[in-house]
Parts: C-alpha cells; structure tokens; sequence
C-alpha cells in the first residue's frame, strides 16, 4: 500500500545567496496579497479566494524571478492560514531586521525534479547532501526552507511503500515533564533537552554571542527530534495499537509548569506517533486521561493514597491502600490510559486499519 511521505535534505551552502534572493520575492509576493485581501475585505467585504487573487500575480513569477507555479502556491497558502487563523490580514513576511522571517518558497507538483544528481527548479540546479537517494522518487508538492542558522533545506512528498507492522501487543503512553513519555511496558523517554544546556546557553546570551546561541537552540531541537523519533520508531514497531493521553500542553504553558511542558514536546510526539503508526498500519487513539493518574492500575479503586493535584506532583511511586500494590506514578497512568484504549477498541469507537 502506497503512503506519503515528506522527506528533508540539506541544500549545499553556497545556494544559499539564490535562495535568499528568491524568499525575498515570496515574502513579497505574500505581502502584496495580504494587502490586496485586506482592501477587499474592507471595501467590498469580500474574502477573495486563491483564484481571485491569481488573476492579479498573473506574469509576476517571470519579473520577480519565481517559478508561475510557485506564485500559485503562495496565493492557496494565503487563503488556506488566513481561514485557519479568521483573520482579514496576517501578519507581514518580514525580509530584514531582528525578526525577520525565515526564507520559505512553495513548489508545486511537477515544478521540481531529480536531474544530474541534483535537485532542478525554476531553471537552477541545486546540490543537496542526499541521504534518502532521491533518486528512487518522483516527487510532488515540495519546498525550500530556511532554519534560524541561514541553513536551507529541501523538503519534498513522495510515494513510499508503507511496511506493516508485526507487533502484537498493546501500548499505553504517559506524557510528563520530567520522562517526557512512559510507557505501559515501562520505557522511559527522558525529556528536559532545554535544561540541560540551560546553563551554556545563558552563557551565550550574556556574551552576546549570537551564533553560538543560534547553535545551542538547534542542539536542543535536534536532540529532542532524534529522542522522539527513536522511543516512537520502536514502540510503533513492537505495538499493533498506541494509546496516548489527551494531555494539552496549550493550558499548562499558563502556568509555572510551561518550561517543562513545551520542553518535553508534547505536540511534536503526538503528530510524529500518529503519521508512523498511520504508515505502519496501526491502530492509534488519544483517550481521555482523566484520573488516570490516581486510579490503581489493578484494582481500579482511586484510594486515599495515590497522588492527587498539583500538590501530589512531587510523588513518584505510591502504594495502594486497597490492595497494597506499588505502582511507580507514570507507568500506572500508562497502564491505566492502555485499558481505556482498550475498552473503546472493544466498543468500536476507534477508527482501526488491522
């Protein structure tokens, strides 16, 4: 069974200058559409669609030096934020300054291709560190984008054959703070990336060193990304079915606790879990996790002894005053998020490939 899948290359330095020219022709490009939607809205109260506002870039790819299909693909962008956001106008792409945008340019279907062992677009071939052998690929939507260090990369879907998974078994997962995840078998993906380099990185930050801050954020980054893939890769694996707690990272980044939240990477874990078990053709379901921390995994009492509130955080193993079992916290939420999954697998309630 074909499956999608987007893959990531480095762009060669030295490309860098061109790209760079050419995001700054789609920021412009953005930025005229903003303002175009914006006087419509506001004089006729109409909210023009990509095709209304492709009638006015029409010829703008060959002045501003862009693929004509790229200039589409930045109208159908437009129109598809600026409904998931409801706003009339969104924010201006920045081309200089401190906070300046990050270089982004969209390629349609069959605007790119593999040619002479590179990477061919709008008339410019471009040299990649090819790790994936594009070769092999025909590829379809696409884009170059550019990270926080000025690096660029080349991002493009393409048709992959999907493996089945052949694991058997059943897994629950706990998020935290402290063990990013834990499963129900009792792995552990550490989390608090940030806070490990915390210190260097303040070190930075007060010497001013801009790159070296720059760099330290992007180790961070990677090392999160490089954990979450390797604990998912495996639990997809070795499961036929993932059970994940329903735990939002957008309330708890109010509190005291947002460090710890956004730095174990909730969100990222999620959305990489859901598209690997997709491909593995497996079951996947965020359940609600309420009490799942306090109920006891055997019993299915909540007793007097089991942690409870925020006051009830710093109590990492707890014994069960029904039944006298030990529970370490985060694997009985896991087993307990596992038997919820379970029962609505049993009930019918969750979507299944198997």
């Amino acid at each position: 069974m074909k499956k999608t899948k987007t893959l990531r290359v480095r762009v060669r330095d030295n490309h860098a200058y061109l790209l760079g020219q050419m995001a700054r022709q789609v920021n412009y490009v953005w930025n005229f559409l903003n303002e175009l939607s914006l006087r419509s809205v506001k004089e006729r109260g109409v909210f023009m669609s990509a095709y209304d506002l492709q009638k006015y870039t029409d010829g703008a790819g060959k002045l501003l030096g862009l693929h004509s299909h790229t200039v589409q693909e930045i109208g159908k962008e437009y129109v598809t934020r600026r409904k998931q956001f409801k706003k009339a106008k969104l924010n201006w792409r920045k081309s200089g300054g401190v906070r300046r945008s990050l270089g982004w340019i969209p390629i349609k279907t069959g605007a790119s291709k593999w040619k002479n062992g590179q990477v061919f677009h709008n008339g410019h071939h471009f040299k990649i560190w090819d790790s994936y052998d594009l070769s092999k690929y025909k590829f379809r939507s696409a884009s170059f984008s550019e990270d926080a260090r000025g690096r660029w990369y080349f991002n493009v879907v393409v048709d992959v054959e999907a493996e089945q998974s052949t694991g058997t078994q059943a897994v629950g997962i706990d998020l935290g703070c402290k063990e990013a995840a834990t499963s129900s078998h009792g792995d552990k993906l550490l989390g608090r990336n940030y806070r490990t380099l915390e210190a260097k990185l303040g070190l930075a930050q007060r010497a001013r060193n801009k790159k070296r801050v720059k760099a330290i954020h992007a180790k961070i980054v990677n090392r999160r990304k490089d954990g979450i893939h390797k604990y998912t890769s495996k639990l997809v694996q070795e499961n036929a079915a993932v059970f994940v707690g329903n735990v939002s990272s957008k309330g708890l980044a109010k509190t005291k606790l947002a460090k710890s939240v956004l730095d174990a990477g909730w969100g990222m874990m999620k959305t990489i879990l859901e598209y690997k078990c997709d491909h593995a053709g497996i079951v996947f379901d965020e359940v609600n996790e309420a009490y799942t921390t306090q109920a006891c995994s055997c019993c299915a009492v909540i007793p007097d002894s089991s942690p409870k509130g925020r006051t009830g955080l710093g109590i990492r193993e707890w014994t069960c005053s029904a039944c006298n079992t030990t529970h370490d916290r985060d694997i009985n939420a896991a087993k307990n998020i596992l038997a919820v999954g379970l029962h609505r697998l049993a009930e019918g309630k969750v979507a299944t490939t198997l």
